[in-house]
């Protein structure tokens, strides 16, 4: 029983770390990548779909990304939703690609999205908190239903801090590299 609260409450914790993972790939640092585009939602006939599902996406250089739909229709969809995300960018439609060219960052805007990163990180370490509140709430439950000691319950609770420390270090771990990494000129 005890395992079973544990192991939920960690497997749970690793898919919060995994989250804020994708949440800072979405941050731009100083290089363009497809992934900066994993949360825009393109109106697709009527109905909101992720842009990677509608279009390829190529690197050409450092800042310039190629965006090509695999259905040309859905072109000035794709256009618009881009150009009203909020990566600051402005493509440029040429009747067969999307030519998306980002500005170079300003110490200003790096500033910003360091600011953004800390907001993300703090909010996958608040999930990783609540997913330890809830677990300890079924180890107490544990112990008022009888099933389980207070011995045993102490012990786990021990486990579970032990757990969340390690998710909320990755956490941290995780923010001082995209802090570095937006530093970085």
């Amino acid at each position: 029983m005890i395992n079973d609260i544990l192991n939920e409450a960690d497997a749970k914790m690793d898919k919060s770390v995994e989250s804020t993972r994708e949440e800072f790939a979405a941050i731009r640092a100083g290089r363009a990548h497809p992934s900066m585009f994993s949360k825009i939602n393109v109106d697709y006939y009527g109905t909101p779909t992720p842009l990677q599902q509608l279009a390829s996406f190529t690197s050409q250089e450092a800042r310039i990304i190629l965006i090509q739909p695999y259905d040309i229709g859905a072109m000035n969809n794709i256009e618009k939703a881009i150009r009203d995300s909020d990566l600051g960018v402005n493509p440029s439609n040429d009747g067969k690609v999307l030519r998306a060219v980002f500005p170079e960052l300003t110490e200003e805007r790096r500033k910003e999205y360091i600011k953004v990163a800390r907001t993300k990180a703090e909010d996958g370490k608040i999930a990783v908190r609540n997913l330890r509140r809830t677990a300890k709430q079924g180890l107490e439950k544990l112990e008022k239903d009888g099933e389980v000691g207070k011995d045993d319950v102490t012990g786990a609770e021990k486990r579970l801090d032990g757990i969340t420390k390690k998710h909320t270090d990755a956490i941290d771990e995780m923010l001082k590299n995209k802090e570095a990494e937006l530093l970085e000129v």
